[in-house]
């Protein structure tokens, strides 16, 4: 496997995570979403990092250090808005504003 090989698949897979993020209008799926598009990154830079040396490898532990972050608070706020209104759409996080 060669270094546009791994870029080749980050790409796709940062791709299908936008898609995922623009379409969705489930909570759970939106953070499918951004997590697919986190690990897109994550193999973009461990790529880099096996294929032409550097410190990728320390801005993957950091990345995912950040991601585990996110999935902790943002299941938290889904578990909220699933108590408040007894769903997890998002069109329903928008009323909870005020």
């Amino acid at each position: 496997m060669t270094l546009t090989h791994c870029l080749l698949l980050a790409s796709f897979l940062f791709c299908v995570g936008v898609y995922g993020l623009l379409t969705r209008r489930q909570a759970v799926a939106v953070l499918l979403s951004l997590e697919l598009m986190m690990n897109a990154a994550n193999l973009a830079f461990a790529s880099f990092a096996h294929f032409k040396g550097g410190p990728g490898q320390v801005f993957v532990i950091f990345a995912l250090a950040i991601t585990v972050a996110e999935v902790a608070i943002g299941l938290a706020l889904v578990m909220l808005l699933y108590r408040r209104y007894d769903d997890t759409a998002l069109d329903r996080a928008s009323e909870a504003k005020g």
